[in-house]
């Protein structure tokens, strides 16, 4: 390299400090390791991913080959959305959540939600590095362990609400502003609340009494609400349907809600989803989106919006949530056979996520993951990389073959992982 060549001096202030996503940290390791593992019987299991492992519906992948031919398919989509898509979100809201939304004013199509979360949050932030000066977005914690960073890039605060057992998962909003004001932050500069039912990387649920209650503190302080409703259709047993906040009266006036085709119906690779909501959030976020990016292949949105509103598309998603609550049983068993008090834990009747926590003879959860992968080839996250909350426990997806979640088990016994 030329002497004096310095690239990284011309790096913005706000991207210095930003961190790789702890997913690809842990695949990294993961394949660093797979030779050791391998060669003494531990090949990798894979427990760290969020995404579902199995193929997509049937229906939607033929929808997608029937229409590659059709005239004006491979041309450029306007990045509102066809409207075909935009009418069957509006379609499959009303029949799931009982929600009215107008397709031309309260509905925006999404390269998956991830990427919407990080516009709306560009959205709202007016950028600086004086933290006491910063725009704040009030963040679950543990939480989805991109709110953090994507705030952070753009020049914002990301404070934590606290998720713990103390107070089930749904903290009081009111008390984190008090707590807020007491840290020297002003609550003025509050800009949105994201919450996230069902949670990764918890599998907690709201009561509709406490969403209820975020939406008219939300209200009260013109604050927008940010619904990450990734999960929404992933629960089981007897766990009520979560809901859309749109289901609460008022809700509209303050709140835009992030859906995606991901989760449910297995198509994570294909980065399909929505913004919906307040006409004004949405209409803001969609003028941002224009400037970086374009539509959705309009394949992809012409067999996303047949699944949306498909009877087979209702009866996959039933099907794999039977089939998750089956590996959630095989893995909490499981982890009772090695020690762990399952009993007194909340077990999660939605998403694909199980929270647990670390034994005590471990210094902190990151030892306590890395000794479980690099002695038994089982791939899992420590809490930490969901938020400072999460120190003390780990994360598992169940999403791995019956049998591999058997061979977990049988290796965390046979190299000595019990929970005394």
């Amino acid at each position: 390299m030329q002497a004096g060549i310095d690239i990284k001096s011309l790096y913005s202030d706000y991207v210095k400090t930003l961190e790789t996503y702890i997913m690809f940290r842990i695949k990294q390791e993961m394949i660093r390791l797979t030779p050791e593992l391998k060669a003494k019987n531990r090949t990798p299991i894979n427990l760290s991913i969020g995404a579902p492992t199995q193929a997509p519906p049937e229906f939607v992948i033929n929808a997608l080959k029937n229409c590659l031919n059709e005239p004006g398919i491979h041309s450029y989509s306007v990045p509102k959305g066809e409207m075909y898509f935009l009418e069957a979100i509006a379609s499959r809201m009303k029949k799931r959540f009982s929600v009215n939304l107008d397709p031309n004013t309260e509905i925006f199509s999404l390269i998956g939600s991830k990427e919407g979360l990080a516009h709306i949050f560009r959205c709202l932030i007016n950028p600086t590095l004086n933290e006491k000066e910063q725009d704040i977005i009030m963040i679950p914690d543990p939480g989805y362990a991109s709110f953090k960073e994507q705030i952070k890039v753009v020049g914002g605060k990301a404070y934590s609400i606290p998720l713990n057992y103390g107070n089930n998962f749904m903290p009081n909003l009111n008390e984190l502003i008090k707590n807020l004001e007491n840290e020297g932050f002003s609550p003025s500069k509050v800009k949105a609340v994201v919450i996230n039912y069902p949670n990764n990387p918890l599998g907690a649920t709201a009561t509709r009494e406490y969403l209820k209650e975020v939406v008219a503190f939300c209200r009260q302080r013109n604050i927008l609400l940010v619904s990450d409703a990734a999960y929404a259709d992933m629960y089981f047993g007897d766990q009520e349907p979560p809901a859309s906040i749109f289901e609460f009266e008022g809700a509209k006036d303050i709140a835009i809600e992030f859906h995606s085709l991901s989760k449910p119906y297995s198509m994570t690779g294909w980065r399909i989803g929505w913004a919906c909501g307040n006409k004004d959030a949405v209409g803001i976020l969609g003028k941002m989106k224009s400037t970086v990016d374009t539509g959705i292949f309009k394949a992809l949105q012409k067999a996303g919006a047949e699944i949306l509103v498909s009877d087979e598309g209702d009866e996959y998603i039933k099907k794999a949530n039977v089939m998750y609550q089956k590996k959630q049983e095989i893995l909490v068993k499981g982890f009772k056979e090695l020690g762990w008090d399952m009993d007194s834990l909340i077990i999660p009747k939605a998403t694909f996520y199980l929270w647990l926590p670390v034994p005590s003879r471990f210094k902190d959860s990151e030892e306590f993951c890395q000794k479980v992968l690099e002695t038994s080839g089982v791939v899992i996250v420590p809490g930490t990389g969901f938020g400072e909350n999460g120190e003390g426990f780990f994360r598992l997806s169940i999403v791995a073959e019956d049998n591999d979640l058997y061979k977990v088990i049988e290796r965390m016994k046979e190299d000595g992982f019990t929970w005394n």
